[in-house]
């Protein structure tokens, strides 16, 4: 058993394409350590890993909260459900390397100290999960049970109250209010309860194995390790690749100044993420901190390339109508604002010259929603859209002054594609 070196450690590729089996998987990782709590809560907290579900919380920090809360034995959520339509490497490691995942699950538990792993996934990996587990179960080689959970098909599954309300069997796929007590303290069943990507929890079975000096031998100090990421628009079909972080994009996806010249805008963090310049999102070190200091988001490493020949206002309008229809449908931000910002966005990609207040109008209705829904929903919603009127204002312009394009393709990944609608 030799650790990974360089950047490709959740993608190694020892055994070829297809899914890796437990014998394979011994074979090149070896069995998990015997750490107890305190190794394990130690190593992960100095690892300096964050969750790479979307929201990129330390960790540490967050394992700690569960272990500690001392009311009755923590539950753990395995998320694998993975909403975003622009996303794929969840799906990538429970259908390649399930075992890595669930070796990071009985290591969050045993770090927690929980007894019950739930794996929350798509209805397409199920059955790839449920084989691995019966593997695992034959050679006895977990010190927790496990349970399979199908997450519902919505953009909103993964957020980690949505996953809780799912196993719970209540209201699924749909978060749970703001309010005082959070999943941690209260969530399956009751009970404290750790939800974490998993993505996470692959990385999480490797520093167990190798340790977080390793783990932080590449990245930077503060985002340390790797990210997989689902890139759009660079080859000619969705691609996972795996980079370091602190790369440039460029450099991590092989883009010249050529290449770059085809390129419109660049996606980051997918539906609930922002658009940058071509540029800029090429140039600057790939990191969560890095992201938000341009106002947008690594999320869960969706990466997209927006091609020249596709209006970029169309299919902002596509998405954020998706988007609307994504919602919770619990509060008034979703259930009319979200309405609005989209019936004006398909003005403005359309029907530009109806289009109430011009261009500005669409800064003023993202602030009418930001910071007021029962869940991030909206807020993430509003960036996209904030960040598209800025990253495209020339195309805006062009719209406005001469009309809408006149021939585009859909290019962005949109389960449903509702016939666009201009009032």
């Amino acid at each position: 058993m030799s650790a990974p070196v360089g950047p490709t450690r959740l993608l190694d590729t020892t055994g070829g394409p297809d899914v890796v089996g437990l014998d394979a998987h011994l074979q090149r990782w070896g069995p998990l350590p015997s750490a107890g709590s305190k190794a394990l809560l130690d190593a992960v907290g100095r690892s300096g890993l964050r969750g790479h579900g979307g929201a990129w919380f330390p960790v540490g920090t967050k394992w700690r909260a569960v272990a500690g809360s001392g009311r009755s034995r923590p539950v753990v959520v395995a998320n694998g459900a993975e909403g975003e339509p622009a996303s794929g490497k969840d799906r990538y490691l429970l259908h390649h390397s399930p075992h890595l995942v669930l070796d990071g699950a009985t290591t969050a538990a045993r770090a927690v100290g929980a007894d019950h792993v739930v794996v929350h996934l798509t209805a397409e990996a199920a059955a790839g999960v449920r084989a691995a587990l019966d593997e695992r179960a034959r050679r006895g080689i977990d010190g927790c049970s496990f349970e399979i959970v199908v997450a519902p098909d919505r953009f909103l599954a993964g957020q980690e109250s949505a996953a809780v309300a799912t196993v719970n069997g209540k209201s699924p796929g749909i978060p749970t209010f703001v309010g005082i007590r959070t999943v941690r303290e209260h969530g399956v069943a009751g009970r404290p309860t750790l939800v974490q990507n998993v993505e996470t929890l692959a990385h999480a079975a490797l520093i167990a194995r190798f340790g977080p000096d390793w783990f932080r031998s590449v990245g930077t100090a503060e985002s340390p390790g790797t990210a997989l990421l689902t890139v759009t628009g660079r080859w000619d079909a969705p691609r996972i690749v795996e980079v370091p972080l602190g790369t440039t994009l460029g450099q991590a996806l092989g883009i010249d100044a050529g290449t770059a010249r085809g390129i419109q805008g660049v996606l980051l963090g997918g539906y609930g993420g922002g658009w940058l310049p071509t540029a800029t999102a090429l140039a600057m070190p790939f990191a969560e901190e890095t992201a938000r200091a341009h106002g947008t988001s690594v999320g869960a490493g969706v990466v997209v390339l927006l091609p020249t020949g596709v209006c970029p206002l169309a299919e902002v309008a596509r998405v954020v109508r998706y988007m609307e229809g994504e919602g919770a449908g619990q509060c008034g931000p979703c259930v009319n604002g979200l309405d609005v910002l989209a019936t004006s966005l398909e003005h403005l990609a359309y029907r530009p010259r109806s289009l109430r207040g011009g261009v500005a109008a669409l800064p003023t209705l993202c602030g009418l929603v930001e910071g007021r829904g029962a869940c991030h929903h909206p807020d993430g919603v509003a960036r996209f859209v904030r960040t598209a009127v800025d990253v495209f204002a020339d195309h805006a312009g062009l719209h406005l002054s001469r009309g809408p394009c006149q021939t585009t393709r859909p290019f962005l990944a949109v389960p449903t594609t509702p016939v666009a609608r201009a009032r």
